[in-house]
């Protein structure tokens, strides 16, 4: 967790580095005020843009722009928050930041900003989580999923869950602390039928968050194969524009060459790499090394093998390429040269499409496998981001409340019942970040911009 301290006061750049029109500076802490008012040289007023000269520690200008004040309760972290819009340039930025540090701010950490937000609760960890995921979302879907989990629709479904499982708990724990108060148990028919509606709300909500997953982490995809196979022609295609050279000579792509597109609002990276052959070339023997060292990371090897050639021992070369934990696809390229038809095939419990990377036949083939593969549909309307620990956290509250409801209709054992009814709240209140460690929020915030 980062160096947090509530009575200090933090600075950062907001916006992004390099030329621009407008650059921002923020503070937020006890001293932010003051210090806005020294480089200002104007008494903030909440919420008005308010137009004067910066100027440095020792009264030298630096620049002209707005000067804005939120105070505290009522800003984004919660504490007094200074805002210095300035012209857009590198040099401009630092000087007002380095006045501002020398004026009593420190340098701001990773993700502090949200940081102090979640701390001062005006915000949840989920929510602080979908800043970052807006920040780096890599399609436009990406991005109304993290708009969603930022404006609360993951918590609220959390919060929705909680609920239906104190209720239950409410049940449970009555009896349990006034056995002789003659309250009367419900049925258990109807206690399976909450304990079902529980276990149905919260798969909804894990389908929801796994649509937002793929959306926030996407895909992987390295494709190899020997020289002369079209790999390029292949990523050009899925690019839309010429990302790669194509040439008939063998060995023409020598490094690693990686895109970021977007199939159907799924952020996909796609790594070409060079030609896999026997080679004494040390500039290709290079490229080759890093093909390989690609590949031990991708979600999803391609393995380009022209149509002609023989399917049994480029399947062979394919697996031992990809190892044991990277799925494999064979394209059998170049179809247009044999007349034949583009395909979709299984064939030991690995798929080959048979296309062409030149004129774009079974490209679709191709995309649609990619989607289904990464567990993605189009249909992604309610779905909000969501990271590989919300998931964790949800499966463990799923199998807590699985074995409440046998506790209680199997046994009658409602003590044991109601505490995997409270291990199941723990486990959903993990997302939120109601229960959490410091390890935990240094882990997620760090990940965050400098000024975030």
């Amino acid at each position: 967790m980062v160096n947090y301290r509530s009575d200090d006061t933090i600075a950062a750049v907001a916006t992004s580095p390099g030329k621009g029109a407008v650059a921002i500076v923020r503070l937020s802490g006890a001293q932010a005020r003051s210090i806005g008012e020294r480089i200002g040289g104007v008494t903030p007023e909440p919420r008005q843009a308010q137009v004067c000269v910066f100027h440095d520690e020792s009264g030298e200008p630096i620049d002209r722009g707005l000067l804005l004040y939120f105070p505290a309760p009522r800003s984004f972290t919660g504490e007094d928050v200074i805002e210095i819009q300035c012209h857009g340039g590198t040099v401009i930025t630092e000087m007002l930041l380095a006045s501002t540090l020398r004026l009593g701010a420190r340098a701001a950490e990773p993700g502090e900003f949200s940081l102090r937000a979640f701390l001062n609760d005006k915000l949840d960890l989920a929510q602080a989580e979908g800043i970052a995921d807006l920040v780096d979302s890599g399609s436009a879907k990406a991005a109304r999923a993290a708009y969603r989990s930022l404006d609360g629709r993951f918590s609220e479904h959390v919060h929705a869950l909680q609920k239906q499982l104190t209720a239950l708990r409410v049940q449970l724990e009555a009896w349990l602390d006034f056995p002789d108060e003659e309250l009367q148990l419900n049925d258990t028919n109807d206690f399976e039928q909450d304990f079902d509606a529980a276990i149905e709300a919260l798969k909804t909500l894990l389908d929801l968050a796994r649509e937002g997953t793929v959306l926030s982490n996407g895909i992987t995809v390295v494709i190899a194969g020997p020289p002369n196979a079209g790999k390029s022609s292949l990523l050009n295609r899925l690019s839309g524009y010429d990302a790669a050279i194509v040439t008939n000579i063998p060995g023409t792509t020598r490094d690693t060459l990686r895109e970021n597109l977007s199939l159907d609002g799924l952020p996909v990276t796609v790594i070409d790499t060079a030609g896999l052959r026997d080679s004494v070339d040390p500039v290709e023997v290079e490229g080759i090394r890093r093909t390989q060292r690609a590949a031990d990371t991708a979600d999803q090897l391609i393995w380009v093998a022209d149509i002609r050639s023989d399917l049994e021992a480029e399947l062979k070369q394919a697996q031992a390429v990809a190892g044991d934990d990277v799925s494999v696809t064979i394209i059998q390229n170049k179809v247009d040269l044999t007349n034949g038809l583009a395909e979709h095939l299984k064939q030991d419990d690995c798929t080959i499409i048979r296309m062409s990377a030149l004129t774009g036949t079974g490209i679709e083939l191709l995309t649609d496998h990619l989607k289904k593969m990464a567990g993605y549909r189009s249909d992604t309307a309610g779905a909000f981001s969501a990271r590989t620990r919300h998931i964790d956290a949800m499966k463990r509250a799923e199998r807590h409340i699985r074995n409440a409801r046998r506790q209680l209709v199997n046994t009658l054992a409602l003590e044991l019942s109601a505490e995997e009814l409270r291990s199941a709240q723990l486990a959903l209140s993990e997302v939120t970040g109601e229960v959490s460690t410091d390890d935990l929020l240094g882990q997620i915030f760090s990940s965050f911009c400098i000024g975030k």
